[in-house]
């Protein structure tokens, strides 16, 4: 009998796996989303008092960031959610975690490191997501 089968038929990820998943899917797609539209929509200087490194680059700079916040918000939950295509979603938890590794990165090069805290948050759910979606409990695409 090997590790991932009992009796021929193979093991069900855990309920609190499952739910852990989601809940994560859940906080990852609202903070990203919500970071997303705030740097899409909310003007430069007014985004500039709530994020100061906002102020020093340019208005593209900021809104493609906003474009990829809310992109990568998106991709952690609508594909497994609706269940097409979920394999995005695996995708998106690595474009999540390759982001906050980069504004880690970025703040801390700022000495913003007030704010690293979040990027260290947002890393270890998006890297949750990325094992728990790519193995351990992927979601089967519509039949």
């Amino acid at each position: 009998m090997s590790a991932t089968t009992t009796n021929d038929l193979p093991l069900q990820p855990s309920l609190a796996l499952r739910i852990g998943l989601w809940i994560a899917q859940a906080l990852l797609f609202a903070l990203f989303a919500f970071a997303g539209v705030t740097k899409l929509f909310t003007p430069i200087p007014e985004l500039a008092q709530m994020m100061p490194w906002t102020g020093d680059h340019s208005a593209t700079f900021v809104r493609i960031i906003g474009l990829i916040d809310l992109a990568g918000g998106l991709g952690i939950l609508l594909p497994s959610l609706t269940r097409i295509m979920p394999r995005l979603t695996v995708l998106a938890a690595l474009g999540c975690a390759t982001l906050q590794v980069f504004a880690f990165v970025f703040h801390l090069s700022r000495g913003e490191g007030v704010v690293t805290p979040l990027n260290i948050l947002l890393l270890a759910l998006s890297l949750f997501v990325l094992w728990g979606r790519n193995g351990k409990a992927p979601i089967a695409p519509r039949g």
